[in-house]
């Protein structure tokens, strides 16, 4: 459904990213995934499920914005 994709050079060169994305499952709830590590690489995954959409938009901008403000920026 709606993705978030962010990036940040840190201080090694290592482009890192963040993913956020809000999407339906087949059981008709929604899911967060989360996904974050190093571009080119494998990163991390969580897999959050919420009962409705307006549950799943919250928590993906509160985390969309807690990365924000680590230093991501919008890719």
């Amino acid at each position: 459904m709606a993705i978030c994709l962010l990036y940040r050079q840190n201080t090694r060169r290592a482009k890192r990213y963040y993913r956020v994305e809000i999407a339906m499952n087949l059981f008709s709830e929604v899911s967060v995934l989360r996904e974050w590590g190093v571009a080119g690489k494998h990163g991390k995954t969580v897999i959050d499920i919420y009962g409705n959409l307006r549950e799943a938009s919250t928590a993906a901008d509160l985390h969309r914005n807690r990365a924000l403000s680590r230093g991501y920026a919008r890719a």
